[in-house]
């Protein structure tokens, strides 16, 4: 039997629960994989179920061990440590003598706090939580989640005034839970997504915890990004294996990209679609509605990005698929696409969970124009596709209004299999757009973090190295026609939420 050596990389995302073992050259060897189910309990609100989430992660974690051939008896030789990757802002909190959580995670996308978040806007708090955390003051981050549960859970709030409760986005409740109930921390770059946390002096801000109303004790520890977060319990997978490595999903994938020096940039096609600018030791503020953030934070000192998010990238996919029926599989979509010329004029805008960059409406809904008779279903398919790049190209726009200067994307993430998507994004934004190798890059961010610490990757210069191009897609689109798609995408926009 071979005595190759791993690293276990956690990948807990907004629709799966994923386990992934990277060898030295990060290459992944093996994959486990379970669907998470969605909750739904009104329009607007998405939750999780944490429970499930952890039993999950155990059996993933278990399956790619299994698949490697290793026995309980040599995981510590085989299993050089783990690094945990999550979906951002999914907010959880637990009791701490049980490890249970006292209501569903709510989930990143959910919009139940619209009215608190406009509420603070209006008393004239935007600007000063913008400055101390780089965020704006939405629904979709943590705190506001926290709060939430505190008031609408009968006695959480006095049992969180009495330190009974703890708080965690998935990241540190997997720790928790992986660790026995011996550490409770999280890593800067999930820090960074709570409304709560000060990057520019790297601690919780009790100003913005008075704010919000969130209990310090509820907090976890933060730690770097690549760094000792204790070891998980022998019962889980027969050895105390290390965990030394935690960032939160968008930031693990500008790691895995090696998009190391200031002006990198990359965008990660997943459940959402997450555009991160390295911006280097300088926390650069927006003025054109982008976020501050943490893209790691390493030997105590953070790398910054500016960060466009927007919410429905593949999870248009998915609603194609479950929602209504349209096709079977996500790979049908690239066939319907290439079936046709154009839309016809079909635009989806698919505000489900309201819009996030540039425009920031929670009250935003999804909606699909330009209907004709003649409309069909390769034509919605198609539209669906095209409102994933169109949206980029906000994003993109957006941060060139902020001074940056971008001559072409690297891209991951699920969606970039797709090559009609990648041509068609090549075609809107005018740039190149380069396909890795492994396009499981935000796995492989958490991966390179945990197996930094441990020596098993030598140095960030040479994961640099370890980056392979697979493709890249050239523009073909004669700007004309570029254009005027796009100016149909912004009318659509503004038509959507004219209706609101």
């Amino acid at each position: 039997m071979s005595e190759q050596s791993f690293v276990l990389a956690i990948d807990q995302g907004t629709t799966s629960s994923r386990a992934i073992l990277f060898d030295s050259t990060g290459t992944p060897c093996h994959v486990a994989q379970k669907e998470l189910p969605q909750i739904y309990p009104q329009s607007g609100w998405v939750e999780h179920d944490a429970e499930q989430i952890w039993q999950d992660t155990l059996t993933v974690c278990r399956q790619v061990v299994e698949q490697a051939g290793i026995e309980a008896s040599d995981i510590a030789n085989r299993i050089d440590s783990i690094g945990i990757t999550n979906q951002r802002e999914t907010t959880v909190v637990w009791d701490r003598a049980t490890g249970k959580p006292i209501h569903n995670a709510i989930v990143w996308q959910d919009r139940r706090t619209s009215l608190v978040c406009d509420t603070l806007r209006r008393n004239g708090h935007g600007d000063d939580v913008q400055h101390r955390t780089g965020l704006l003051l939405d629904p979709y981050f943590s705190g506001t989640k926290i709060a939430w549960i505190l008031d609408n859970v009968d006695g959480a709030r006095a049992q969180a005034d009495k330190g009974h409760l703890a708080f965690g986005t998935i990241d540190s409740y997997l720790l928790w839970r992986l660790t026995g109930g011996r550490v409770h921390a999280t890593d800067a770059t999930n820090a960074s997504r709570s409304l709560l946390y000060n990057i520019r002096e790297g601690c919780w801000d009790t100003t913005l915890l008075d704010l919000i109303r969130v209990p310090e004790s509820l907090l976890p520890e933060v730690r770097d990004s690549s760094g000792s977060f204790g070891a998980c319990d022998a019962e889980h997978f027969g050895a105390a294996i290390p965990i030394t490595g935690i960032a939160g999903d968008q930031q693990a994938a500008t790691f895995g990209q090696a998009c190391f020096a200031p002006g990198m940039i990359k965008s990660t096609y997943g459940t959402g679609c997450f555009v991160l600018l390295n911006t280097g030791d300088t926390a650069l503020t927006s003025q054109n509605r982008l976020l501050t953030t943490i893209a790691w934070q390493i030997d105590g000192k953070p790398t910054y990005a500016l960060e466009g998010s927007i919410f429905v990238a593949g999870a248009a996919v998915q609603w194609l698929r479950d929602g209504l029926k349209l096709i079977d599989h996500a790979s049908e979509t690239e066939s319907h696409a290439e079936r046709l010329d154009d839309t016809g004029g079909v635009y989806l805008v698919p505000a489900f969970t309201g819009l996030g960059a540039p425009y920031w409406d929670a009250d935003a809904r999804g909606a699909l124009l330009g209907l004709t008779r003649d409309t069909g279903i390769s034509e919605i398919v198609r539209a669906t596709l095209e409102a994933v790049c169109f949206q980029t190209r906000d994003l993109m726009g957006a941060m060139e209004a902020d001074g940056a200067t971008i001559d072409g994307l690297r891209v991951d993430g699920g969606m970039v299999a797709n090559n009609w998507v990648m041509q068609f994004l090549a075609d809107v934004l005018g740039k190149p757009v380069d396909r890795p190798v492994v396009t499981e890059t935000t796995a492989l961010g958490a991966a390179y973090l945990a197996g930094l610490h441990t020596g098993f990757f030598g140095s960030q210069a040479d994961i640099g190295r370890n980056w392979q191009r697979d493709k890249t897609f050239l523009p073909g689109m004669e700007s004309p026609r570029r254009d005027a798609l796009y100016t149909g995408w912004l009318s659509a926009v503004e038509r959507t939420r004219s209706q609101i």
